[in-house]
């Protein structure tokens, strides 16, 4: 099966002051179309740093980064936010909602900034909210919706688009315990529909729900692994 990312030997240094931190060391990563991954690592292992580079929120200070056969690790920030609206879907922790907007206009933002005409926005924002358990909540607004209910409103938000990958930075950090296990199945049916899912976290209850993890440390990848345990639902 085809790589839809390939890094290699990424270096990613910040000027802190009159210091450099290099946040991540050499660090090459393959990950195959469809694949389920989880990046784990604790408190400034460089995981955010790679999680922002995947995403295109950043660019490395050096090595490769291909994407879908392109590569953005040296592209301007206007090119870059056209490949990220287009190739990845973002489920954060915090859901990112605008709270002013209904569940559906939430959803519809990615596909005003893809330039899809307005019937046709609506239409493909009401079909993924339905995907995700919503179709009864589509006129809410985030803060008449539960914790859980908020990240299925990010979650129909990161897949609008159709996107290559679904990125998701500690989906479940904001989240009680049984609520946590609804959206980790949600985001395995997901990643059983096709699309290669990435999950960014420190808890091993949650990296257990992929098949692969890898593990960083010092900004290195410290173990790249297939997860035993792993259960296609």
């Amino acid at each position: 099966m085809e790589n839809v990312i390939e890094i290699q030997n990424i270096v990613k240094n910040y000027q802190v002051g009159s210091v450099i931190v290099r946040a991540l060391r050499s660090v090459s990563i393959d990950i195959k179309k469809n694949e389920y991954v989880a990046i784990m690592g604790p408190s400034g292992s460089g995981k955010s740093t790679l999680m922002n580079l995947l995403g295109c929120l950043d660019t490395p200070t050096s090595g490769a980064y291909v994407l879908n056969g392109t590569d953005v690790s040296k592209m301007e920030d206007d090119y870059l936010a056209e490949i990220r609206n287009k190739e990845i879907g973002f489920v954060f922790q915090t859901f990112n909602l605008l709270p002013r907007y209904s569940a559906l206009e939430n959803v519809t933002l990615p596909l005003i900034y893809a330039g899809v005409p307005k019937a046709d926005r609506e239409k493909l924002a009401e079909e993924t909210l339905e995907q995700v358990g919503l179709g009864d909540r589509m006129t809410h607004k985030p803060n008449e919706l539960s914790g859980g209910q908020r990240q299925r409103v990010a979650i129909a938000r990161a897949l609008v688009n159709k996107p290559s990958i679904i990125l998701a930075d500690e989906p479940t950090g904001n989240l009680d315990s049984k609520t946590s296990l609804d959206i980790m199945s949600l985001l395995d049916a997901i990643h059983k529909k096709g699309n290669t899912v990435i999950v960014v976290t420190h808890e091993e209850d949650i990296a257990r729900h992929a098949a692969r993890i890898i593990k960083l440390f010092d900004g290195e990848v410290a173990k790249d692994y297939i997860n035993e345990q792993y259960k296609p639902s």
